[in-house]
């Protein structure tokens, strides 16, 4: 741990010329105490580093030295995927690590190519949880991750939708996916077909001793990619032929899907104005949900949907008398 320090304060200073022991502390996340300490044991190794009193002191090292010291630790290199994406660093507990693989692979750039690189990192940020919500806790992330380095079995108790509602598994981890700030494990149980199972929906799991055997041709990114084409092609179960007022066609693209916007797309005018459009829809329960989001819209079929629309709104008329 405190070697790792030591290295991560010589690349800090290496990078930026000299900085107080205050801004060392911030940035290595010690106390000033610590900092002192470890600038005389950079200075027993044989580091040349020295410390300049007054207003504009701190922390140099002599000019001309730099350190050759960028060789990657096994975290670092795990951290190297996901240096763009550091809220998911976070979540698997390896933002340590990549704070200090940016601080090796900035040192080992030429100065105009490090100054771009902070230059992006002003102007570029990547948030990857939805709007209108919030990033939820994933507790057992790290151990799943850990498990999928490993190709070790884990023992997992699950919540899911259908009955039971809670399941046991043995489960061999293949892989995670971040999905619009929602983690997911693909994983096979059983010898069974590769599954996805949401990570927050894990109440309990725990890494085995028994390992297994990744298939070799097993590519995670063109499984899921497949699995999103399957999931589109099977959640659609019906259309309806709606109405859909001015107001509602503008607030169409903040609250339905885009095969329903482009459907209202292609839809016609009819003589008050409003857009007639056939939509693709999933369950009748669904779809009034969704439609009762835009508020000026009339479900001209199929029949049933457009009962329970009424049948919805009367109901939540009856709440407000």
């Amino acid at each position: 741990m405190r070697a790792g320090r030591l290295v991560s304060m010589l690349l800090l200073l290496q990078q930026r010329g000299g900085m107080t022991a205050e801004a060392l502390a911030r940035e290595l996340g010690v106390s000033v105490r610590t900092v002192y300490r470890d600038a005389e044991a950079l200075a027993a190794a044989g580091i040349p580093i020295y410390g300049e009193s007054g207003h504009d002191g701190g922390y140099r090292l002599l000019d001309g030295y730099r350190t050759k010291l960028t060789g990657l630790t096994e975290g670092e290199a795990e951290a190297l995927a996901l240096s763009g994406v550091p809220a998911a660093a976070t979540d698997l507990g390896l933002q340590t690590e990549l704070a200090a693989l940016e601080l090796k692979l900035s040192a080992a750039m030429p100065k105009a190519q490090r100054e771009r690189a902070e230059e992006a990192k002003r102007l570029f940020h990547l948030d990857v949880v939805g709007w209108f919500r919030r990033a939820e806790p994933v507790p057992f992330l790290a151990l799943v991750a850990n498990a999928a380095w490993e190709r070790r079995r884990l023992q997992v108790r699950y919540s899911r939708w259908a009955e039971p509602k809670e399941v046991e598994r043995e489960l061999c981890p293949l892989g995670l996916v971040l999905k619009s700030g929602q983690w997911y494990l693909v994983a096979t149980a059983e010898d069974g077909p590769a599954r996805m199972y949401k990570v927050t929906n894990l109440l309990a799991a725990k890494k085995t001793e028994a390992t297994f055997d990744r298939p070799e041709d097993f590519d995670l990114a063109a499984w899921w990619s497949r699995q999103l084409e399957d999931f589109d092609a099977r959640r659609y179960r019906g259309e309806a032929l709606v109405r859909f007022s001015p107001e509602s066609v503008a607030k169409a693209p903040d609250n339905l899907d885009a095969d329903s916007v482009a459907a209202i797309g292609e839809g016609t005018l009819d003589s008050d104005g409003w857009t007639v459009a056939t939509v693709p829809i999933e369950t009748h329960a669904h779809a009034a949900g969704e439609f009762l989001r835009l508020g000026g819209l009339e479900v001209l079929e199929p029949a049933s949907l457009r009962s329970l629309m009424r049948a919805l709104a009367l109901e939540a008329a009856d709440l407000h008398a």
